[in-house]
């Protein structure tokens, strides 16, 4: 089973699920998103994709499994984010990416995809001078949706910074976090061990 990861750009855009490619919940100020529906959504989209790689460089990827777009990851900083502000236990510390979204299709769930795509992230963060990430959880989750589950983030070694009923945030230390950088490293090379991107092989 080939395996690869891409960096999101508006050539593969397309390839996200297609409820994923035509939401702007997080790109969009709440008032804005509510006006803004099917081909308009897919435009604002794009514009906020490519503003963000103009700007400040890459803000996503997506994992391929033998060829299918299996799931993605969205991330930016706080600023490009407006609905980050709506949430009760904001706002994102100023030094911290937000990781935004993501989601494995069902069909690939359970493989360890999403922690690959969490992982991928940090590294990429790390090696940009990037402190931390920062994500809102969801504790009631029950399936996809735009917000990622609490358990989850968690699971993958967020710790909670603002408590919150329904909404917490949790961050993700990187900076000057050795073990952790670590554990990205060997785990990314077990996984996708000297790929470049867009290259595919073969996981261990």
């Amino acid at each position: 089973m080939a395996r690869r990861l891409a960096s999101i750009t508006l050539d593969n855009l397309d390839e996200l699920p297609h409820r994923c490619r035509r939401c702007v919940f997080w790109e969009l100020e709440p008032a804005s998103r509510e006006r803004t529906v099917g081909a308009d959504a897919s435009v604002a989209k794009e514009a906020w994709i490519s503003a963000v790689l103009l700007e400040w460089g890459s803000c996503g990827r997506i994992v391929y499994v033998d060829g299918v777009g299996a799931g993605y990851v969205l991330y930016a900083p706080p600023g490009y984010v407006p609905r980050s502000v709506a949430f009760p236990s904001s706002p994102v510390s100023p030094d911290a990416v937000l990781l935004m979204t993501a989601l494995i299709r069902p069909e690939f769930a359970g493989g360890g995809l999403g922690r690959v795509l969490v992982q991928t992230v940090a590294k990429d963060l790390i090696e940009r001078g990037v402190r931390a990430i920062e994500a809102f959880g969801d504790t009631r989750w029950s399936g996809p949706s735009c917000v990622l589950p609490t358990d989850y983030l968690r699971a993958v070694g967020f710790k909670t910074v603002r408590p919150h009923q329904r909404f917490p945030r949790l961050r993700l230390e990187l900076k000057n976090t050795v073990s952790w950088r670590e554990d990205v490293e060997s785990a990314l090379e077990r996984l996708l061990a000297g790929m470049t991107p867009d290259v595919a092989l073969r996981p261990a």
